[in-house]
């Protein structure tokens, strides 16, 4: 580099800056695009408006010596950072490139991490991260293991402040998928992104079992069997097209709202479509989705977890405009009981959605939770009490709305007004009570029952009597525990009108450096 004049200068720049972007080696990016994977600039260009992008420290290089790396020092460092828009609103980004060093990461390549991470916490702007790394870079040994310390600290300070997504597009093995884990959502992208703590080499030494990258930990095992994954997708053109749209429904950080659209659909549009969707008979299936469809507005839902713990539904939409979070028992799988994995699911989504001011509504239709041992002894009292904490900790407004069966433990975890919901409503089909009709005159009757000369009749007769007695659909309107009855069309309206008068709600915690909740 001479003393030039500044024109000359400049020139130098640009061939710098722009070498810097097409990578040292041509081959890498062709051996990138050969895998059916984007380069870590390309992401970038599909995430944020076009032309938004501001890098920082596309220049800095490594100063680690030994085993080569003193011959290799590439600018960026295998890391590209900085901040650009989405629908023009500020999201930081830092994105890993495979082509320099696998993506792995060393001191200076964290540093930069490090950096954009603590710009995001401190502009209260949200945080994506574009996975595609190798892990620690094992040429610079614990300095590097160092750079994930800070990482993970810094995925715990901005826990609950700024929304922070990680989107996985290529391998995250070791203690690098903690960082993932400790992020909001986990977008992952089929046959190109795998995660897992141990692979399948070590896997086969030390169990014998023989199984491949994605079978162990590829998009849909994490998608429908561990629930790591919170959305898969096949390609990632789509993966950062849902990015993009759920970064419209969440607010900049945890001191605002969540951005709200002029709704095209009215607010007092009748659902006369909920009449035959939801069947009267409380033993027959439907599909609880499609209910959600007809209540939001133009039928436009993003589903969290739709492939994992399928029994229960977490939705983010717009109600008039305005984004609710909503949680929802699934008939359609396993008549929507409350077992491990759905209790987690949720109790994860409301604790979100509470963090980030997202009101929540809940729509019941629970016959209890899933009996067996497996379930006891995995410790279904434990997770089910982690959507109790949830919901019970959470300040953000709480409508619920009972459409049929609400049973047991499971109708109080699901929102009840007994917990703190700010307002709860019911169709004429619901049916509250401490369990179903048939089971309570098992057990009230039992004598009565044993001793007629035609059990199955007296059996009958007192399930009846149950049911007029104490699960009408009025019991409970009665007592002050729902406060109306609504005619199922009207749900819809009477979702908006609910949540428009709770907008200024405003409820303090009792003071406490934190809470400690069942895990």
């Amino acid at each position: 580099m001479g003393d030039g004049t500044l024109h000359e200068r400049i020139a130098e720049l640009q061939e710098l800056k722009s070498g810097a972007r097409a990578g040292q080696d041509p081959a890498a990016t062709e051996r990138q695009h050969a895998k059916g994977k984007l380069t870590a600039h390309e992401r970038i260009d599909l995430l944020l408006d076009k032309g938004s992008f501001t890098e920082v420290e596309g220049l800095r290089r490594h100063r680690a010596r030994g085993f080569g790396l003193e011959d290799r020092r590439p600018h960026s460092d295998g890391v590209i950072t900085g901040w650009g828009t989405v629908h023009g609103r500020t999201v930081f980004v830092y994105a890993h490139d495979f082509r320099i060093f696998g993506g792995a990461l060393g001191e200076a390549h964290a540093q930069k991490i490090h950096k954009i991470m603590d710009l995001a916490a401190a502009a209260g702007a949200p945080l994506v991260s574009l996975n595609d790394g190798a892990g620690a870079r094992i040429q610079e040994g614990v300095s590097a293991l160092a750079g994930y310390g800070g990482i993970f600290q810094r995925n715990v300070r901005a826990s609950g402040v700024i929304p922070q997504i990680s989107v996985m597009l290529g391998p995250c093995a070791g203690g690098a998928a903690y960082s993932p884990a400790l992020t909001d959502f986990v977008f992952m992208v089929r046959d190109i992104s795998q995660m897992f703590i141990t692979g399948p080499d070590v896997v086969r030494a030390v169990t014998g079992e023989e199984i491949s990258q994605n079978g162990l930990g590829g998009a849909d095992v994490h998608a429908t069997v561990s629930g790591v994954a919170s959305l898969a997708y096949d390609d990632e053109e789509s993966c950062l097209e849902d990015v993009r749209y759920l970064l419209s429904l969440l607010p900049a950080n945890n001191r605002e709202l969540p951005p709200h659209e002029l709704p095209t659909d009215r607010a007092d549009r009748s659902n006369d479509a909920l009449l035959d969707l939801v069947p009267a008979d409380p033993n027959r299936s439907y599909d609880m989705r499609v209910v959600v469809e007809e209540i939001v507005d133009d039928g436009e839902v993003f589903e969290v977890h739709a492939g994992w713990a399928t029994n229960v539904l977490c939705v983010l939409a717009r109600l008039d405009g305005h984004v609710v979070g909503i949680v929802a028992n699934q008939p359609a799988s396993y008549a929507g009981v409350l077992d491990i994995h759905a209790s987690e699911k949720a109790a994860r989504f409301v604790s979100t959605c509470d963090a980030f001011n997202i009101p929540l509504v809940t729509l019941v239709d629970v016959p209890g939770f899933l009996p067996g041992v497996d379930q006891e002894h995995g410790g279904i009292i434990r997770h089910g009490a982690k959507l109790l904490y949830a919901y019970c900790n959470a300040t953000v407004p709480r409508v619920s709305v009972i459409l049929r069966k609400a049973y047991g433990g499971a109708y109080i975890v699901m929102d009840s007004q007994s917990i703190g919901a700010d307002l709860t409503l019911a169709w004429p089909s619901n049916e509250i009570a401490v369990m179903g009709a048939e089971g309570a005159a098992n057990v009230i009757f039992r004598r009565e029952i044993a001793a007629a000369e035609d059990p199955d009749a007296v059996r009958a007769q007192k399930i009846e009597e149950y049911k007029a007695d104490l699960m009408h659909p009025y019991y409970a309107a009665e007592r002050g525990l729902v406060d109306d009855v609504i005619d199922p069309r009207e749900t819809r309206s009477a979702l908006i009108d609910g949540l428009r008068m709770l907008r200024g709600k405003h409820a303090d915690l009792p003071s406490r450096k934190h809470g400690n909740p069942p895990q």
